[in-house]
Parts: structure tokens; sequence; C-alpha cells
């Protein structure tokens, strides 16, 4: 049975399917989630924290998911990479929040969370003064994924192959392919590993010739 704080998140994601995040109000997401609007508001603190909430649940769950996809059993690099991308792209397809998170566009009609106020770290709730404390921007996600992917792979793939293949997969979160994401991926992989790697081990492409 869900705690009343993912009650309350599940109530007010359930309730953008509808609305826009303008017309969402905390009693109905009170009432939708069957508890006090006394209680949203110890949770969340204010409308805009409810809002960082939502972010940081989708954040989180989209990392947790990566790391998921990562533990599968495969052999080969460039098919763990490639399952990784396809997921992304999926996920995004249909989350429209992720979608935001990953590209930094935000519909109207989306919870923009704002920064907090200094007053709202008064918030007893360990959980909300995480989720206050910022929202994640896409540089850092796709850094976080890679670093995951990295060390998932045990050495058998290196950071400039594990940031391609994030790299490409939110290519496709911007802009379709007629083709799968996870082909490109596999084939660009491996043939940078027939080929070498042109960036250094470790380090971002961009630091080659530096």
């Amino acid at each position: 049975m869900p705690t009343a704080r993912e009650a309350l998140l599940n109530a007010a994601l359930a309730a953008l399917a509808t609305l826009p995040w303008s017309g969402v109000r905390m009693v109905d997401v009170a009432a939708r989630a069957g508890v006090s609007r006394q209680t949203l508001y110890n949770e969340f603190g204010s409308k805009e924290g409810l809002a960082r909430a939502l972010v940081r649940r989708e954040a989180d769950a989209y990392l947790y998911g990566v790391d998921r996809v990562l533990a599968e059993d495969r052999a080969e690099p460039a098919d763990r990479l490639a399952d990784v991308a396809e997921w992304i792209v999926g996920q995004a397809h249909t989350r429209p929040l992720l979608r935001a998170l990953l590209t930094g566009c935000w519909e109207e009609r989306l919870p923009t969370p704002r920064p907090a106020r200094r007053a709202t770290f008064a918030v007893a709730v360990p959980a909300q003064r995480r989720a206050d404390a910022g929202t994640p921007a896409p540089a850092e996600l796709a850094e976080a994924v890679r670093d995951r992917s990295l060390a998932a792979l045990h050495g058998s793939a290196d950071a400039y192959r594990c940031e391609l293949a994030v790299r490409l997969a939110l290519s496709y979160v911007l802009a379709p392919g007629a083709d799968g994401v996870g082909q490109l991926v596999r084939t660009a992989v491996r043939a940078t590993a027939d080929r070498g790697n042109p960036g250094v081990s470790g380090t971002s492409p961009t630091a080659e010739g530096q």
C-alpha cells in the first residue's frame, strides 16, 4: 500500500493526464489520494513543493530504470548500451515529465519546478528537503547515465562509448528517427571499438588533444 506521500504524488500525476498544472487544485489532489489537505501541505509545503517532488520522483525513477536495464544479462557491451538507449527513448515517449527533464523543454501544461525559497527547507519531511534542493539539469542526467553505464560494464566499454550511447538516445528523444535507436547505438559502439577510442578513456571526448 502506498504511503500518503506516494498516494499524493500519484494523484497529482493522474490529474495532469486531463488538466494543465495551473488547473490542478491541491484540495482535489488530497481528495483523490484519500488524505486531508493538511497532510498534503505537511508533506510538500506548497503547490510548488509538490511540483518539485513530482519532478524529483521522475528523475529518480528514470535513473533506477537505467540501473535495472544495465543489470540485465547481456554479453556484449554494445547490446547493453543499445538496450539502455531504447529504454530511454521509449520512456520519454510515454512520460511527458521525463521528456521535459531530459530535454529542458517544459510544456505549459507541465509543472515547471521553481527554485525553493530558503524558508521551504524548514519542511520536516527529508524526501521533500531533497526535492527542494533542486531539479537535475539535462546535462546532469546524461552524465549520471554515462557514469552508471561505465560502472555496470566493468571496463568492457569506456566513458566515450557510454556517452555516445546516451547522446544518441537523447537525439532520438528530440527528433525520433525512422530506424530504431538500438541498432544505431550498436553500430556506433562497435565501430568505435574496432577503430579505437577517439577520446581518452574515462574522460569526455572533448578532452582529446588538450
